[in-house]
């Protein structure tokens, strides 16, 4: 009499990935105390963690779907769904990675790494402190960027890998949406700029994955992405509030690195001197942060003029 485990074992590796699969989402399911989701208890919960219906609901799929996913039947899952599941399930960039590893998928998550980031470009994005800057590709993805821009609109090394994009950041990120001071106009320029982006890369998983992730997470994303504006990117002059040092009027320059990849430096120049004394001690604050010499200032006691 042969054993489940020995069945697993001869059966078809497609197969076996499902059975894994099944597993783990089980296994992450368990593990998330409904209160950790905004969920209450409530007093017959018998299931240890999350249930299935709940963790359907946090990622908008079907209980049926997912209970079948957790059965290992044999059914095709969209990179969008995955995406959505390690977002609801509160998975790491291993555990993602796994996820999608069972599912036989490619992860089209927002890029950790660019071919243009050489190791010249990131002596660049020092050299160029204290003017903030970072590199970014045409989706928004932040994957570079130095001291003084990590500290710039929020503390960008808090944030994980996934979530560094200036889109999901002005739309969901509370730091980030308050240091920017004319937000609407902002959010309403990168809708349209993302658009004519997108033009070059319509159907592409990674794109349809960005563009479904800002239409669910928030209306004035929706509102602006359904007027179907397209501008170009151009210089222009913006002002922020940074939570040290207070106002900033900085002129933004795009640096193109590669415009095949959509990859470019964006840099954040001084306006008049008060911004370039003000970007001077966030970079010393950015500075003595990075070598624990200073514990983070609180947003409501800004360090005093030097």
């Amino acid at each position: 009499m042969t054993t489940l485990a020995q069945e697993r074992e001869s059966a078809p590796a497609p197969e076996i990935r499902r059975h894994e699969l099944a597993a783990f989402l089980r296994s992450r399911r368990e593990r998330i105390a409904p209160e950790q989701v905004g969920l209450p208890r409530g007093r017959r919960r018998r299931t240890p963690g999350l249930r299935r219906e709940e963790v359907a609901q946090l990622s908008a799929v079907g209980v049926t779907w997912y209970t079948w996913l957790e059965q290992a039947r044999d059914i095709q899952v969209s990179v969008q769904v995955l995406d959505s599941l390690a977002r609801a399930l509160m998975l790491d960039a291993s555990e993602r990675a796994h996820l999608f590893q069972l599912a036989g998928a490619v992860d089209p998550s927002p890029a950790q790494s660019c071919p243009s980031v050489t190791p010249s470009v990131r002596a660049l994005l020092e050299q160029l402190e204290p003017v903030p800057a970072s590199v970014q590709n045409d989706r928004y993805d932040i994957v570079a960027y130095n001291r003084t821009y990590g500290q710039l609109l929020c503390d960008l090394d808090t944030v994980p890998p996934e979530d560094r994009n200036c889109l999901i950041l002005s739309h969901t990120n509370d730091d980030w949406r308050s240091s920017i001071v004319h937000l609407e106009e902002a959010q309403r320029l990168m809708a349209a700029r993302f658009r004519a982006a997108m033009a070059s890369h319509l159907g592409e998983p990674a794109w349809k994955m960005l563009l479904n992730r800002l239409r669910e997470a928030s209306a004035d994303f929706r509102e602006n992405w359904d007027r179907h504006e397209v501008v170009a990117h151009r210089t222009k002059r913006k002002e922020f509030v940074n939570r040290y040092v207070g106002r900033l009027t900085v002129d933004h320059t795009d640096l193109w690195l590669n415009p095949e990849l959509g990859a470019r430096m964006v840099t954040y120049v001084p306006a008049d001197e008060e911004t370039r004394e003000r970007l001077e001690r966030l970079h010393g604050i950015a500075l003595a942060k990075a070598a624990g010499d200073l514990p983070a200032p609180s947003p409501l006691q800004a360090p005093s003029p030097l």
